[in-house]
């Protein structure tokens, strides 16, 4: 049973293991919020994740650690268990679903893991463990439904109240569950007034669900850049904590989380995954009205962002805020049209980054082609100014 002696306890044992992480106030964000970042994107192996796997491993009797661990993770988790058991001299197998960021998988190697790639999603991987678990006698480190791992998460809750006494509400990303009833637990344990929401992916949204039809549920697939939280079955233990502890629960888009990873980046110089980056994207999307105004902490879970999806994340995002445009354009096709349009682009304050031609179609007339540009923006607002002065200029858009 999960108590608040054992979060204490837990933080008490990860002393020498796990960063506190700082609490950063998080400037220029949102507007209409007073967000302070809990950044444990900096967080040894780059994740909450190693608080509950060192926690739990640390408990393991004599006789558990001499036949070794084993784990499913879709990268985060991976590296926790990875690290936690060589620290404990200890062997350990984690299974990794073959969709999971490369650099996730290597990191889990680094620390001197066997890696076992699963192909289809995290519940294909727990699948894969658990099956090795039977064969091989290892003790299975479950990433969220066990009360020893969200007793290490639930340091984090411990931590915001000592960094934040004032603080009014924490908002914290919801994969499995394992992190937010871990946080909730420890936050309403001590401070019941202060509120606690989770955010989860729309293409994940299990637990959501779970609540909502107060019964788990297994979700046919997950779609999401938040890998991270991409979890189509809820835990049974989390499932009971988070209904009883959790004030609500939302989702964001995979276009709105693109967004909040690319603001983290340009104004508070912070890499994050798209998992660590949904509490800010709630807020930055007007999902929790009702904290407007209060000191709001976000719990920024991780920073393992797949470096190779990076620059599709940030075109997403700037697309997502209006910093970024395409526009067709169809011109009559003679010399020093692309000049001429360019021109009035460009007064009216827009950068064309890349640019497109095509022959006409048979719906248009003979002698015209269409142009595509790409432009960099300030805003939408802006988007409609440079549309506008096309449009004043004579030029037709599609």
């Amino acid at each position: 049973m999960l108590t608040l002696d054992k979060v204490y306890q837990a933080s008490y044992v990860l002393k020498e293991v796990v960063r506190e992480t700082d609490m950063i106030k998080g400037k220029n964000l949102c507007p209409d919020y007073n967000i302070y970042l809990k950044t444990e994107n900096l967080q040894v192996t780059g994740s909450f994740k190693v608080r509950g796997a060192y926690y739990k491993i640390s408990q393991l009797s004599p006789e558990e650690k001499e036949k070794g661990v084993i784990a499913c993770s879709a990268g985060n988790h991976a590296q926790g268990v990875a690290l936690a058991a060589k620290k404990n001299g200890i062997k350990a197998c984690i299974c990794i679903p073959d969709s999971a960021p490369i650099s996730k998988v290597e990191a889990t190697k680094s620390y001197g893991a066997d890696v076992c790639l699963v192909e289809g999603t995290y519940d294909d991987a727990h699948d894969k463990a658990v099956e090795l678990q039977q064969q091989t006698g290892a003790t299975f480190i479950h990433p969220f439904d066990d009360e020893l791992v969200i007793a290490g998460q639930g340091t984090i809750g411990l931590e915001i109240l000592e960094q934040l006494p004032n603080v009014e509400a924490v908002v914290v990303p919801v994969g499995g569950g394992g992190l937010l009833s871990g946080v909730a637990f420890a936050i309403k344990s001590l401070r019941p007034d202060v509120k606690v929401y989770g955010v989860q992916a729309a293409g994940a949204p299990s637990m959501v669900n779970a609540v909502r039809d107060n019964k788990i549920e297994t979700l046919p697939s997950v779609k999401t850049i938040a890998d991270g939280i991409a979890v189509k079955t809820p835990g049974d233990n989390t499932f009971d904590i988070i209904s009883k502890y959790v004030d609500g629960l939302v989702t964001v888009t995979d276009d709105e989380i693109a967004a909040a990873i690319l603001t983290l980046m340009e104004k508070q110089k912070l890499v994050s995954e798209g998992a660590g980056a949904v509490p800010v994207a709630a807020l930055m999307f007007d999902k929790i009205p009702e904290i407007k105004g209060k000191r709001v902490c976000c719990l920024v879970s991780g920073g393992n962002i797949d470096i190779t999806s990076l620059s599709r994340v940030i075109n997403r995002g700037l697309q997502k805020t209006g910093r970024l445009v395409d526009m067709s354009i169809e011109l009559i096709d003679k010399p020093g049209q692309l000049r001429n349009v360019s021109k009035v682009i460009g007064n009216a304050g827009g950068n064309v980054t890349s640019v497109s031609y095509g022959r006409t179609d048979l719906e248009m007339d003979i002698n015209s082609c269409i142009i595509k540009l790409t432009i960099e923006t300030r805003n939408y607002e802006h988007i409609e100014q440079i549309k506008n002065a096309l449009k004043e200029a004579g030029f037709k858009l599609l």
